[in-house]
């Protein structure tokens, strides 16, 4: 991670390479999504997503769904008619060889991460995604296959890893899956693959489970005592078929920060569905859990996120639509960069 400043700097300066006049103009039809949009363009819709959301952010339907009939602006890069010098191009290569090194978690779709601020440079942020390795958390059907809440609660963190690296954050991901990156399918193929940082095998007993993570967010809390730290949990609820739910939020009782940081993600929520689903009231919450092991044990002030009910169909609409876990991180990261700001 500590590459990661160089490589958001040195992109500062490839960002001049998006001219305004090559930017085209393109109408939605039925069944776009900002993926497919793109690609019918000829543009790298992994690498330009993040810029076309910034370029059409107030013609967006929770801030990334495409409208059916409406224009949008579509980012090209102009190589031919912008001069590259040996030092810039030297620079672009060096970066390359850096950033697979570096985000290679992300896969090799997503590796590429622009700065979009230095907001948060100099805070830390630990993510934890719930279950992996031997336990794949809450199960249910959809179109005839399996899904597992582990699998859409790390493509979640993965996406909200990459969203607060953009803005300067040091990041360490807890839990980790070196072949799987962030996945663009409704369907997240199920495995058993992940390890705890750095790479620890993760035990199959549920307390040997959930200790082995608090010792390492309380180790690396210890190791960077002094700066500013905060904890990110992150799971996909398991309730009854029926019960549709909405983004819940925990914090430990105690805690102010935590408590902080809870609300200010939960105000952020409420303040995108009144923008975006004004005919639908958002019923999540911020609580405080004490009694959940990893709200009680840990040191960080944090916040523990139940994403929705994976058994519910709803519910399941929201969490296999990459669109969708897309936006649901870039709303957690616009509630982190709201708790620093307010400090």
């Amino acid at each position: 991670m500590g590459k990661s400043v160089f490589i958001i700097l040195v992109f500062l300066c490839a960002k001049g390479l998006l001219a305004q006049d090559s930017l085209l103009t393109v109408t939605a039809e039925k069944g776009d999504g900002v993926l497919s949009l793109l690609r019918k363009q000829g543009v790298n819709p992994y690498d330009y997503y993040d810029a076309f959301l910034d370029l059409n952010t107030n013609n967006l339907r929770d801030s990334v769904h495409l409208y059916e009939g409406r224009q949008y602006l579509v980012p090209k890069i102009i190589l031919d008619t912008v001069p590259v010098v040996d030092s810039l191009q030297k620079i672009a290569e060096e970066v390359k060889e850096i950033e697979g090194d570096v985000f290679e978690i992300f896969g090799k779709k997503h590796e590429m991460v622009l700065s979009k601020s230095e907001r948060l440079i100099g805070n830390i942020y630990y993510l934890v995604s719930g279950h992996g390795g031997p336990d794949p958390g809450a199960m249910a059907n959809y179109a005839g296959k399996s899904i597992a809440e582990d699998e859409y609660a790390y493509d979640i963190t993965l996406r909200l890893a990459k969203e607060l690296l953009s803005h300067g954050a040091t990041v360490y991901i807890i839990i980790q899956d070196e072949n799987d990156g962030i996945r663009d399918e409704r369907i997240l193929e199920i495995d058993r693959d992940e390890v705890a940082y750095p790479n620890k095998v993760i035990p199959l007993n549920q307390v040997a489970r959930l200790k082995q993570r608090v010792e390492i967010v309380n180790d690396l809390y210890q190791k960077n005592r002094g700066k500013y730290q905060r904890l990110i949990v992150t799971h996909v609820d398991s309730r009854s078929k029926g019960e549709n739910i909405d983004v819940f939020f925990y914090h430990h009782a105690k805690s102010r920060n935590g408590k902080k940081l809870a609300e200010s993600i939960h105000k952020t929520f409420k303040e995108k569905y009144k923008k975006y689903q004004p005919n639908r009231t958002y019923s999540g919450t911020f609580l405080d859990r004490t009694s959940l092991y990893l709200v009680k044990k840990t040191h960080p002030a944090m916040t523990f996120i139940e994403i929705g009910n994976i058994k519910n169909k709803k519910d399941q609409r929201r969490i296999l639509d990459p669109d969708n876990r897309q936006a649901l991180a870039k709303w957690i990261s616009e509630g982190v960069l709201l708790d620093f700001e307010g400090e």
